[in-house]
């Protein structure tokens, strides 16, 4: 299965390249070439940083392609700052608008007693019957590094706790997204990624 990764210039997508092909995937990279997103059969947004450099999006042409792509039912997986760009945006950066797929914003964690970013290892607690955890039990670990986060709604397939509870994982029809990352999270991240390749819900 040819698996479309844009690369928008904000991120190592070695990771994610070797854990698709791993799982017999064949991933190709675009960073501005619109019709590979036209013609694909999964898509996957990685993404680090800054949210403000999901402007290059916008300025490439490939967010109206998206948005086609998934009005067409194409299925596609944001991860990490991937998956916020999900949403109408982020506190992160106010004025740089997402996908709008969800309606809610990202903020970042509120200062306590805690360090800001999350980092490492935690647990997710997988929403029941959804396609994209399937397989993936309660407590099962997976890797974040992330100092802003989703709100937890009816579209949230799974829910971690730092400083407070958050939106892990969210899922609408054939649009998914991570805030941790699958490709550094052994098994359990493999699995997830399988359930995203193996998508027919």
């Amino acid at each position: 299965m040819r698996v479309t990764v844009i690369d928008y210039k904000a991120g190592n997508l070695t990771s994610v390249l070797k854990a698709l092909r791993h799982l017999g995937a064949e991933p190709v990279v675009t960073d501005s070439d619109v019709s590979l997103i036209e013609s694909a059969e999964r898509i996957v947004l990685p993404g680090v940083g800054h949210f403000a450099a999901t402007a290059r999006l916008d300025s490439a042409g490939m967010t109206k392609a998206i948005r086609s792509a998934v009005a067409r039912g194409t299925p596609f997986l944001g991860i990490c700052v991937g998956m916020q760009w999900l949403y109408s945006g982020s506190t992160e950066a106010a004025e740089q608008q997402g996908l709008g797929h969800f309606a809610e914003s990202c903020t970042r964690f509120p200062e306590c007693n805690q360090k800001v970013p999350h980092v490492g290892w935690n647990s997710l607690e997988p929403k029941p019957g959804s396609c994209f955890l399937a397989g993936v039990e309660p407590r099962e670990f997976v890797y974040f590094t992330h100092s802003y986060k989703a709100p937890v709604t009816a579209d949230t397939a799974a829910v971690s706790h730092y400083v407070e509870p958050f939106a892990s994982a969210v899922e609408r029809s054939n649009v998914m997204g991570a805030q941790f990352h699958p490709e550094k999270s052994g098994e359990t991240g493999l699995k997830i990624l399988r359930n995203f390749l193996e998508w027919t819900c």
